[in-house]
């Protein structure tokens, strides 16, 4: 069956989210077409245009904001000493739900992956480094997922700083090799969070 332009656009738009198939696309665009209001598919197209409108990444720790700097980097009763690095914005959310973690955080928006073509100069590393050089941090943890991607990030990152007086440490246990942050539960990562070592 070929379907009217309007529902083939939208099914494409679908598409484009992680996790999202054909056919997934497929019943969310008729779903919308037969079940969603124009007035909740107006705001629904105007919370999407707002996150392009009024979102942006944080210049201090590359964290999503509608605030320079965001909340966290503002927030002056913050621990100064540790700063957390994480892959990705979501992981903050889930650390800060945790509410156990009361220091700084870096988003490098990436991981290092030579396979699909992400060097060190496409993630948010230059700006660690120029972080780095404030003398009141003592310790980076390296919160990054338990991948091949996010254990070379690590690795490279450790390297970068193998001169410096910076302790770096890494979430510990609890954390399966392969398993990403949004996955685990908050005791989970809490007693990663605690077990960190230095690498």
């Amino acid at each position: 069956m070929k379907y009217p332009r309007a529902i083939t656009e939208l099914i494409e738009c679908f598409s484009k989210y992680p996790g999202i198939g054909p056919k997934t696309a497929e019943r969310l665009s008729l779903y919308t077409v037969n079940k969603i209001k124009k007035e909740e598919i107006d705001k629904f197209t105007k919370a999407l245009i707002d996150t392009k409108d009024t979102l942006f990444h944080c210049p201090i720790c590359g964290n999503i904001t509608d605030t320079d700097p965001c909340y966290i980097c503002n927030d002056k009763n913050r621990d100064t000493e540790s700063l957390l690095v994480v892959e990705e914005a979501k992981d903050v959310i889930i650390i800060e739900k945790m509410k156990k973690y009361d220091g700084k955080y870096h988003v490098l928006n990436g991981v290092i992956s030579p396979i699909n073509g992400v060097g060190p100069e496409d993630i948010n590393l230059r700006s660690l480094l120029e972080r780095l050089q404030d003398k009141r941090i003592k310790e980076l943890i390296l919160g990054l997922n338990a991948s091949i991607e996010g254990e070379a990030t690590s690795m490279y990152i450790k390297r970068l700083l193998k001169n410096s007086d910076i302790k770096v440490t890494k979430l510990a246990h609890g954390l399966p090799v392969g398993g990403d942050l949004q996955y685990a539960d908050e005791i989970t990562l809490l007693r990663a969070l605690e077990g960190r070592r230095e690498i």
